[in-house]
């Protein structure tokens, strides 16, 4: 049975550390990791919440990646594309190696929040033992064994992104014509109608990628 883990860990053993740190304020979430056949790890994430122009500065000089490139922007957030460097032995590595998923990952300030997938206790043993080896801290929040399908996991979806395009789907907003405007859609989420607009977007592609595309080197 597969093993759900939450945990946080310094920024300085995951990625990001020094463009993190030049920018405090940004908040950068992995979209998604594809490996590429020459054994890299080229993750796309997003990054919003302050000064882009300083933190894309730090981010072109942060040793923990390498073939930067901006790809999309929507409102306040950038999507990038990269790859992790060879030379840094970090947690990137560890559920490369292991064969964990990274379900979700997001980097404020000094510190990752991260949820991650493996396919039993075996695998999460051997990442603790990784992580004790190569004296990366983490602090462990949650633990649990996934007793269902994760219908969010399996399409790339953040939680937040599924429940938002179901209560989507069942309010009427894909009907012709609409049962609901995003207006009033957004306030029965919760969320201002700029919030729903970005999760949607990012949930769109997230799951256009996922059942439409094949994360494949050649076809990026």
């Amino acid at each position: 049975m597969s093993i759900v883990a939450e945990f946080t860990v310094r920024s300085e053993d995951f990625a990001l550390n020094h463009s993190l740190t030049a920018a405090p304020e940004m908040i950068v979430e992995i979209e998604r990791v594809v490996a590429t056949f020459e054994d890299r790890v080229m993750p796309y994430f997003w990054v919003s919440g302050g000064d882009q122009t300083t933190f894309e500065d730090a981010f072109r000089e942060d040793e923990s990646v390498t073939n930067v490139t901006a790809i999309d922007e929507v409102e306040n957030a950038r999507l990038y594309r990269a790859e992790w460097t060879q030379n840094i032995e970090t947690v990137v590595y560890a559920y490369v190696e292991i064969g964990a998923t990274i379900l979700q990952a997001i980097g404020r300030n000094e510190n990752w929040e991260l949820r991650m997938r493996f396919d039993d206790r075996n695998k999460l043993s051997a990442f603790q033992r990784y992580c004790d080896e190569n004296d990366i801290a983490f602090e462990l929040t949650q633990l649990k064994e996934q007793q269902q399908p994760m219908a969010s996991a399996q399409y790339d979806l953040t939680p937040k992104q599924r429940e938002t395009l179901v209560t989507a789907l069942e309010e009427g907003y894909y009907d012709v014509p609409q049962s609901v405007t995003m207006s009033e859609l957004a306030e029965e989420i919760g969320i201002s109608q700029q919030a729903l607009s970005k999760r949607f977007h990012h949930g769109h592609r997230n799951l256009i990628a996922s059942v439409l595309t094949v994360s494949h080197p050649d076809d990026e």
